[in-house]
C-alpha cells in the first residue's frame, strides 16, 4: 500500500509540472502573439515626425514625370538614386550617405535625381505602403516640399512585414512639412500618380543597364545608384569618384 502511494504521490506530482509548464508555454504563445501583434501595428495612430532637414537656400526641387530632380542650376555632376521608402537597406543608405550628399547639392555641386519605386509593396500589412508612400512623395514635389516628405518618410520607417503609414497619415505629414494646397490631399486620396509609378518601376526593374549581381544573377534592387547612365558601387568613398 505504502508502494502504492508512493507512485500514485509521484504520478500527481508530474501531473503538476506538466500543467504548470503547459501553462507557461500557453502565457509565452499569447505573450509572442499580443508582442508580435502590438509591433506589427505600431504606426497605427503616429504621427510621422517632420524634420528640420539640411537642406541650404537655393536648392531647386522639381517633378518630371515620376521623378524630382533636386540641386542648383549650376551643378555639372548628377546621380540617380532608386530606392524605396520601405527598404530598410534604402534607409541605411540614407543613414550613411544622406549627409554627404546633402551637402554636395548645398554647394551647388550635384544635382540628384530621385526615383521613389513600390519594389516592396507586397512586404508590408497590408500591402500597398510603397505605392502609397511613392505616390505621396510625387503630391508633395507639386508642392516644393518633396525633400522634407522624403527625409521624414526615411527617418521614422515602417518596418518592413509590418503596418505602413496610410494615407491619413502621409497626408498629415504633408501639412506638417507645410503642404497647405488641398490638392495635395486629393492625389494622395486618388492615387493619382499610382499607374504612372508602377509602370516605370516595370521599366525600371527589367533595365539591363540598372542590374547587377547580388550573388544570385543579375536583377535589381533598390538602393541603386547610377551616374551616366552606370550603376555606382556603394563603397566608402563612391561619391568623390563620381565627383571626380
Amino acid at each position: 500500500m505504502a508502494q502504492a502511494r508512493g507512485v500514485a504521490g509521484g504520478d500527481k506530482k508530474k501531473v503538476v509540472v506538466i500543467t504548470v509548464a503547459v501553462i507557461v508555454l500557453a502565457a509565452l504563445v499569447i505573450g509572442g502573439v499580443i508582442w508580435s501583434t502590438s509591433s506589427k501595428d505600431s504606426t497605427d495612430g503616429k504621427v510621422i515626425a517632420a524634420q528640420s532637414g539640411t537642406w541650404g537656400p537655393g536648392v531647386v526641387e522639381k517633378r518630371d514625370g515620376v521623378v524630382v530632380s533636386a540641386g542648383k542650376p549650376e551643378a555639372k555632376k548628377s546621380i540617380d538614386v532608386y530606392a524605396d521608402f520601405l527598404c530598410p537597406v534604402c534607409k541605411q543608405f540614407e543613414e550613411k550617405f544622406g549627409g554627404q550628399i546633402h551637402e554636395q547639392v548645398n554647394n551647388g555641386t550635384l544635382q540628384v535625381r530621385y526615383h521613389m519605386l513600390p519594389m516592396l509593396n507586397q512586404r508590408s500589412d497590408p500591402p500597398g505602403y510603397s505605392l502609397d508612400s511613392a505616390n505621396a512623395a510625387l503630391a508633395a514635389a507639386d508642392a516644393g516640399k518633396f525633400l522634407a516628405f522624403h527625409d521624414a518618410l526615411f527617418k521614422d520607417q515602417p518596418d518592413e512585414g509590418a503596418r505602413g503609414f496610410d494615407k491619413a497619415q502621409l497626408i498629415k505629414l504633408g501639412q506638417d512639412v507645410g503642404i497647405t494646397d488641398p490638392a495635395f490631399a486629393t492625389s494622395i486620396n486618388t492615387g493619382v500618380y499610382e499607374q504612372q509609378i508602377q509602370d516605370e518601376y516595370k521599366k525600371t526593374s527589367t533595365d539591363p543597364s540598372l542590374q547587377q549581381d547580388f550573388g544570385r544573377g543579375p536583377s535589381f534592387g533598390t538602393p541603386t545608384v547610377a551616374s551616366n547612365g552606370q550603376v555606382v558601387k556603394l563603397d566608402e568613398g563612391w561619391l568623390q569618384k563620381v565627383l571626380g
